[in-house]
């Protein structure tokens, strides 16, 4: 025990002794840790904000919307508009065994919402009761619509967030009456804020019952009274979201007369298709910004490398010294090799925390739309330092290893 502290401390004396090489080699190590944790992070922050900022939609949500038809089959000059209906609703909820849900969504945003304390414009939105089954609609206070709303069309609404501050500021709003084109409504519930800063408008958004909405604010679509806006729906599961979309446009496209394989007579949005999309462009970023890390990293174990090759070199004569007066190869390997290890681990924890604080700086900065801030990889950490460790030990063991094979009096004539 006491030969081991006092190869301990010779070691440490040794790197004292030689500080300037001792601060090039871990400065090489800390670089090369510290940049391939910061790009990692930096990747996997903008696919967690991506990722995020579609969940705040719902989860696995697709959307089909008004379109144009061709009159003529693959003439687009001559295409006619289209609205979705009532029975479009039905027939898809009927007719497509891979949707789990779907929901018709009436949509103005040409009605004056006022209160007691304020007025504005957004969105009037009227919806089934299952609607928040689908979509993400997370409350802060109260209730959601239910299916006696529906069915009695009760005059009651659920707002958002920013609809609460803009027509409610500092006040409750559940409880309190709404006016909608000088209709009035009893608030009953609070959306959660969704998303962030101006990027959902779920925040500003009225609800009411499907049916009330009907009645009071219909859609004026070419005389068609039984009109939606949109529909949103979800595959069973994910992975058969483009066998409930070709099921859904089978049914529009038999309801309104044209070829359902014209992809220009639609008018979708398929939000799992969009994530894997931009989950193929995150893993190319990660390649990327992966790729740029190791090359870091490789250059400095080059770096790490060279030194060690250089300063164990230096140090024949003195290991010729420490054999002529008793050293044993054993202990010679081992004070390079706790040289090194040391040196790798010291300077690989520096790195760590140089880049945790950059990414704490980072979560300082606030929130930015597709971008969460960065956070460690632990794995990513341990990667590198392990990879740094081994090629700087492995540099200082070698020669060593040759110089502690020499004879002692050929080792103290080495220049």
């Amino acid at each position: 025990m006491r030969a081991l502290r006092d190869i301990v401390r010779q070691s440490l004396a040794t790197l004292w002794a030689h500080k300037l090489r001792s601060f090039l080699t871990m400065f090489g190590i800390a670089w090369g840790v510290g940049s391939l944790l910061l790009l990692v992070g930096l990747g996997e922050g903008f696919r967690s904000g991506n990722r995020r900022e579609l969940n705040s939609l719902g989860e696995d949500i697709m959307f089909v919307f008004p379109g144009r038809a061709p009159a003529v089959a693959g003439n687009m000059s001559s295409a006619r508009n289209y609205n979705l209906t009532d029975d479009d609703y039905r027939d898809i909820q009927r007719e497509a065994p891979h949707v789990r849900a779907a929901a018709p969504v009436l949509s103005r945003m040409d009605i004056r919402e006022v209160s007691d304390y304020g007025n504005t414009n957004g969105e009037v939105s009227g919806v089934p009761p299952h609607y928040n089954k689908i979509r993400y609609l997370p409350l802060a206070e109260g209730r959601w619509l239910n299916q006696d709303d529906e069915n009695q069309r009760r005059m009651v609404a659920v707002v958002g967030d920013e609809m609460v501050k803009n027509l409610f500021p500092g006040r409750p709003a559940v409880g309190n009456a709404i006016l909608l084109d000088g209709i009035r409504f009893e608030v009953i519930g609070v959306v959660q804020r969704v998303g962030h800063g101006d990027n959902n408008s779920t925040n500003n958004r009225v609800f009411l019952p499907f049916s009330t909405m009907r009645q009071f604010f219909p859609l004026t679509k070419e005389g068609q009274d039984n009109a939606v806006s949109f529909i949103n729906y979800r595959p069973r599961v994910r992975n058969e979201h483009a066998l409930a979309r070709a099921e859904v446009r089978k049914v529009i496209a038999r309801n309104h007369g044209f070829d359902a394989s014209n992809d220009d007579a639609f008018e979708d949005w398929d939000t799992i298709k969009n994530a894997e999309t931009v989950g193929k462009i995150f893993d190319a970023m990660d390649l990327f910004l992966g790729g740029v890390g190791l090359v870091t990293l490789t250059l400095g174990a080059i770096g790490i490398i060279n030194i060690m090759l250089v300063a164990v070199s230096e140090r024949t004569r003195e290991i010729g010294l420490r054999k002529a007066l008793g050293a044993t190869n054993r202990s010679i390997l081992l004070q390079f090799f706790l040289e090194g290890a040391f040196l790798t681990l010291m300077s690989g924890g520096i790195g760590m925390a140089g880049a945790a604080l950059l990414m704490a700086a980072m979560s300082g900065m606030g929130q930015v739309p597709g971008f969460d801030p960065p956070t460690m990889s632990f794995m990513s950490a341990t990667l590198a330092i392990g990879t740094l460790a081994t090629a700087g030990i492995i540099a200082g063991i070698y020669p060593a290893r040759k110089a502690a094979m020499l004879q002692p009096v050929d080792a103290l004539r080495q220049e």
